[in-house]
């Protein structure tokens, strides 16, 4: 079966920045299951999977343009210590801050003393990635998972 709109698909994947050494692999782990043409994954992966099936394995370099984006100037914000908790914040560090959309993953830049200078640019915004993947499993998703526009039980969401 191949890879195509509405379909799940399960593999292992392991990404770099081009030329760099590997920054994560899923090998050590259960696969990564997701929802093909719903947004689940970077763009320019989900792309070069499109009709390929079980037991193919590939390596594509993703252009940042397609991965996380381009780095942003003038991205930064000035978030009140309180909003980090309990947790001690350095400069440099990426952390996830709880925001009216959701959760999103932001980068310290600065620490003062009552408050704390982040980059809002995802952590891979700028970064042209190179991924090596094997994809695992193909199969149709069902009317619940493509009405919710993610995939439910092994290596998806529990409800």
């Amino acid at each position: 079966m191949k890879i195509e709109k509405d379909r799940v698909v399960r593999f292992h994947y392991t990404v770099s920045e081009v030329g760099q050494e590997p920054i994560e692999s899923s090998r050590d782990r259960e696969p990564l299951a997701i929802l093909i043409g719903h947004n689940n994954i970077i763009p320019g992966l989900e792309k070069a999977m499109l009709d390929k099936q079980a037991g193919d394995s590939i390596s594509v370099d993703v252009p940042a343009a397609e991965a996380y984006g381009e780095r942003r100037e003038g991205l930064g914000q000035r978030v009140p210590k309180k909003h980090f908790g309990t947790t001690k914040v350095a400069v440099g560090q990426q952390v996830v801050l709880q925001t009216n959309f959701g959760p999103r993953a932001v980068t310290v830049v600065k620490v003062g003393m009552s408050v704390v200078d982040v980059d809002l640019n995802h952590p891979m915004a700028g970064k042209d990635l190179h991924f090596d993947v094997e994809i695992v499993e193909v199969r149709e998703a069902s009317e619940e998972e493509i009405a919710h526009g993610h995939v439910h039980g092994d290596g998806g969401h529990q409800h």
